[in-house]
This record gives structure tokens, C-alpha cells and sequence, in this order.
């Protein structure tokens, strides 16, 4: 079965195609970082314009490079939830059209099932059941999958995702946007021993998690080093160090507890923040002292992706699942609310 994938979230458009058979056929990315760069965050209205814009060449491109015509689909999937709700219309009308000019099924799917089936694309593909998790701009959460569409969720953040809390933290400083990334890439040069970050609701049971302290000790340290409200460049990478150790040491405990408690060490981690080096090795060497092991997509396929939507989206169409011929998006959808599937492979 050939699917195409359709990611209108947010602020990237990501269309692949992708075959039951041969997997990943070819994908593109395009970011609106340059869009919205100027407004300091994603402004809702020229994100669907832009997804207006950019999808069709997109689909062209994804096409024409896989040497294949909309003929050759068998089917199509689009994210319906949860994200901006224009912006997931945008990918949901196309969707939906493009489904029934061709007369072939289309499905809606969930955002962050995508992320969490994309380590699936890599040829060393985990095996049900695992621990996930998520860690983007929008969602923490850590996931019990049994398999696809057989969620629990064990702990989530209580207010700001892991990945918003460094794009805020990086505002602060005045890196430029998107901050989350520049973060990184001064914590690589700073020291992170200077200041002692707390580690947010690592000394009591549970595995919920909670960010927001963080913020405010950054803006507390902040206001401490700055002369004349500027910060030197070592006080930003060493901010910056502290900062990114923090949260990887915080997501790396809250995993070994997770797996501690369900009695699974099979670990993935996906989502945009799933790319960050420190985090990648810190989790690694988490699950190599429990002997466990960690699975992750390729860099590429952390961030909001086509390919992690047409992989999800084959799945579901392959188990009978089709979406009707309604427009619809999701805004906000609990991911626990989703039909599990018959078959526990992917």
C-alpha cells in the first residue's frame, strides 16, 4: 500500500510518501522558521497561509522524486489533531479532497502518534511493548505502549512541554528564534557546573513533570549576571549548560523510574527535543545501567514530519480504518482516546 503523509500541525510542512512494502519512498520538510522569525513565536494565521502555499509543489516534489503519480496512491493520511486548528485544516481539506478525486480511502491522524511510531521507519525498528517519550515544543509525556493504539499514559507535564521551556528560557537571553536550538548550541560550550538548576519534581513519587521553575530560576540568574541588563557570552553558555542539564537529568530520571515501574526497558524518545545530543546520550547510558535499550527516529524525523503521519496513516488504513468525507480537525485530543488496533505490529 502507497500512502501519502500530510503534517500541517504548526509550522512545518511535511509530506512523504510511504510503501507497506519497501517503506520510506522519499520526503520533504519545509519550516516557516523565516515567517515567523520577526514575531518572536508562530503566528496562527500566516502558518496556514504558508501551508496553503507550500503543500501542493511539496506533493509534486515528494512524487516526482519517488518517480510515481497520484495514481499510484493507494491511500492518504493527514494529521487531524491535535496542533493549530487552521493549520490542520489546511492539511485536512487537502487530505480529504485528494482522497476522494483519486477515490481512495483517506484517515485522519493523531499528531503524536506519528512521533511515537517514527522510530518505526528505521531499519532498527523497536518491538512492542516499550516506554515512550515525547518531548516536543507542545508535549512531555511519558507513554506505556503495548501497541499501536494500546496507550497508557504514566506522567506529563504539569505546565510548560520540556521543548517550550527552552524556547522560553532562550527568549530571555535574547537568542534568536527559535531559541530551543541556539540553546543547545551554546550549552555545548558552557559550563554547567556554575549554576546548580533544580531539578523539578525529581524528590517525590510520580512521573509527572513540571518546568516552570526552571523558567523562573533562569530569569532569577539572569538578573544576577547581567551588567546594565546585558549578559557576556559565558554567562549565556553557561546559563545555557545548566539549563539543557537540568532538563536532560530530569526527563533521564523520570524514565528510569517509568521503566523501574512497568518492567520495560525498552525505551523511545521522539518529538522535537528528541534530537538534542545530551538528552539522546544521557537516556542511553540511563537505559545501559538498567539493561534496557533506546530507540529514536533519525534527527530529520524528530521535528514535526510527513513520513512519521504516512507511516501511522498506513497502519490504521492497512487495519480497515478510513475517515468519512467530513472536514474535520482536532485541536485538542488525549491520544488514550484512540482505537487500538488488532495486530501489535507495525
Amino acid at each position: 500500500m502507497r500512502v501519502l503523509g500530510l503534517e500541517t500541525s504548526c509550522d512545518e510542512t511535511g509530506i512523504a510518501l510511504y510503501d507497506s512494502e519497501l517503506g520510506l519512498l522519499s520526503h520533504r520538510i519545509y519550516t516557516q522558521i523565516a515567517v515567523h522569525a520577526e514575531y518572536g513565536g508562530v503566528v496562527p494565521e500566516l502558518a496556514s497561509r504558508d501551508h496553503v502555499r507550500k503543500a501542493m509543489p511539496l506533493i509534486r516534489e515528494v512524487m516526482a522524486e519517488a518517480g510515481l503519480t497520484l495514481a499510484d496512491l493507494d491511500g492518504v493520511a493527514f494529521t487531524r489533531g491535535p496542533g493549530l486548528v487552521g493549520a490542520l485544516l489546511v492539511g485536512a481539506c487537502l487530505g480529504r479532497s485528494l482522497a476522494w478525486a483519486l477515490g481512495i480511502p483517506a484517515v485522519g491522524v493523531h499528531h503524536m502518534e506519528g512521533h511515537l511510531l517514527a522510530p518505526m521507519l528505521e531499519e532498527n525498528a523497536p518491538e512492542f511493548p516499550f516506554i515512550a517519550l515525547l518531548v516536543s515544543g507542545g508535549h512531555t509525556q511519558l507513554v506505556q505502549v503495548e501497541g499501536i493504539g494500546q496507550y497508557t499514559l504514566l506522567g506529563e507535564s504539569l505546565d510548560d512541554a520540556a521543548g517550550e521551556a527552552f524556547d522560553k528560557a532562550a527568549k530571555m537571553m535574547g537568542l534568536p528564534y527559535p531559541g530551543g536550538p541556539e540553546l543547545s548550541r551554546l550549552a555545548d560550550s558552557g559550563n554547567a557546573k556554575r549554576f546548580r538548576f533544580p531539578r523539578p519534581m525529581t524528590d517525590r513519587p510520580g512521573l509527572d513533570f513540571s518546568f516552570s521553575g526552571l523558567k523562573t530560576f533562569t530569569r532569577t540568574t539572569i538578573l544576577d549576571c547581567a551588567e546594565d541588563g546585558v549578559l557576556c557570552d559565558t554567562d549565556k553558555a553557561d546559563i545555557s549548560a545548566g539549563f539543557q542539564d537540568a532538563v536532560v537529568e530530569t526527563l533521564a530520571i523520570k524514565c528510569r523510574r517509568a521503566m523501574k515501574q512497568t518492567g520495560i526497558y525498552r525505551l523511545i524518545i521522539a518529538g522535537g527535543v528528541g534530537a538534542n545530543r545530551s538528552l539522546r546520550a544521557r537516556l542511553q547510558e540511563t537505559a545501559a545501567e538498567l539493561g534496557g535499550e533506546v530507540y529514536y527516529p533519525r534527527p530529520e524525523l524528530c521535528t514535526d514530519n510527513g513520513a512519521m503521519i504516512a507511516y501511522a496513516g498506513t497502519q490504521r488504513l492497512l487495519a480497515g480504518e478510513c475517515s468519512d468525507l467530513a472536514v474535520t480537525a482536532v485541536p485538542r485530543w488525549p491520544m488514550t482516546e484512540l482505537k487500538p488496533l488488532d495486530t501489535k505490529h507495525g
